[in-house]
Order: structure tokens, then C-alpha cells, then sequence
């Protein structure tokens, strides 16, 4: 079971999140047209990035409506993971591979918006060539998939996990998950990994105690199940 808090904005609250024991820790790459909350520049990135260095998985999320403004997000910060999360460009096989081609180090995530049965079929598809799925929620007037802070259907989320059992396509929850519910979510789920990005902060800000707390009671919850 992994823990990823998103969306950092200082190198400050990096440090929180790796004092918590933060396994995987993202940031908000804005580019393009579309509106992404907590996005920040490049030269913040890099140094959120090198502070971070190998203590925690470093993640770079975009809601990029083209393949060509991508490249730069990969170029600008090194990440260990790709989180596409738009809705106008989703990942391919061919984009995959030419991910793997360019970027071979690069760990390749998709969201999967989590607004039906749909979901299901959609997830099993982008599992041929994703390495991570993150189930999230959707909210009017947000571009793309997450930021919502709001919970799902679990129920879907926990056919999705089946589905892919003996995948090496790992699933992440999210979606409005925090310190109050995330055992409930792992116990219904028992997913790879957890995600909070709301639920973790205050006043647009990471909050350590509520990051602390989100890390422990999923962590509590993983050995209760022993996952």
C-alpha cells in the first residue's frame, strides 16, 4: 500500500509530506489551455523535485490537451511518473511507447474518471499500456479527472481492482479521500495505493498533521488487511 499527496506547491510542503512518509509525492504541471488548481511553474517544480530527490516517487500531473505540450513537462522536470489526467488527450498504446522510447524511466499513470460502469471497461483497456491507473472524481467547472473532493462509487472502483488482479498495471484510489475516510476506502477497495489532494490541505495549503493522519490510518488499514 502507497500513500501520494498531491498537489505540492513549495519545496516546504515537499519536506511535510516526506517527514509523514509520503511514498509518492505529485505536483500540478500547468501548460497548455487548460485550468489545473494548484498548478505551478517549472522552476518551482525542479526545485520541489531536487528536494524531493530519491526519499519519495516524484510525479508530474497534466491536463495537457495535445501529446507536444507534454514533452516539455518531461524535459522541464525529470519526473518518475506521467500522470495524464486531462480531457481531450488520453493515453495510447502509441503514445506509450513512444513515452518508453524517449523517456525509458518514465512510469507512465492514466485517470480514470469513475462516473459509472463504464469505468470498468475503460480502466481494463488503458491497463495494456499504463503502468498506473488512478480512479478519481470528476467535478463541473475542473478540467479533467480529480480535484474534485469528492468521493465515487467505490463499488466500481473495487470491480476495477478485480478486473486487473494480476495485472502488473498498478490501481490507485482517490477522489475526496482524507484521514476520515480513507480506511473505510481501503477496506472496500484494497487497492496499491491511496491518494488525497483536498482532504490534506487547508486553506489551499498541505496541511502536516492532516497528511500525517491520512498517512497513518491508511497505513493502520494495510496491515489490518495485509495488503
Amino acid at each position: 500500500m502507497i500513500t501520494q499527496i498531491y498537489s505540492i506547491q513549495t519545496p516546504e510542503e515537499a519536506q511535510l509530506c516526506i517527514d509523514c512518509g509520503v511514498d509518492s509525492i505529485g505536483i500540478a504541471a500547468g501548460v497548455g489551455t487548460a485550468a489545473i488548481p494548484a498548478a505551478i511553474p517549472f522552476e518551482r517544480g525542479r526545485k520541489i523535485f531536487s528536494l524531493i530527490g530519491d526519499r519519495a516517487q516524484k510525479v508530474a500531473l497534466t491536463v495537457a490537451d495535445n501529446e507536444e505540450d507534454i514533452y516539455p513537462v518531461l524535459d522541464e522536470l525529470a519526473p518518475d511518473v506521467l500522470h495524464i489526467c486531462g480531457n481531450r488527450f488520453f493515453a495510447s498504446a502509441d503514445f506509450a511507447r513512444r513515452l518508453r522510447e524517449r523517456y525509458p524511466l518514465v512510469k507512465l499513470l492514466q485517470a480514470i474518471a469513475v462516473t459509472g460502469s463504464k469505468a470498468v471497461e475503460e480502466a481494463v483497456h488503458f491497463s495494456e499500456f499504463c503502468d498506473f491507473l488512478i480512479l478519481d472524481s470528476v467535478k463541473a467547472g475542473i478540467d479533467g479527472i480529480g480535484a474534485a473532493g469528492l468521493t465515487h462509487d467505490w463499488s466500481i472502483s473495487k470491480r476495477i481492482v478485480e478486473a486487473l488482479e494480476g495485472s502488473p498495471c498498478k490501481v490507485i484510489l482517490a477522489g475526496g479521500l482524507g484521514p476520515d475516510n480513507v480506511s473505510e476506502a481501503i477496506r472496500k477497495v484494497r487497492p496499491y495505493g491511496v491518494d488525497s489532494f483536498t482532504k490534506t490541505s487547508k486553506d489551499g495549503r498541505k496541511d502536516g498533521a492532516l497528511i500525517a493522519a491520512f498517512v497513518k490510518n491508511a497505513q493502520a488499514a494495510a496491515k489490518e488487511l495485509s495488503l
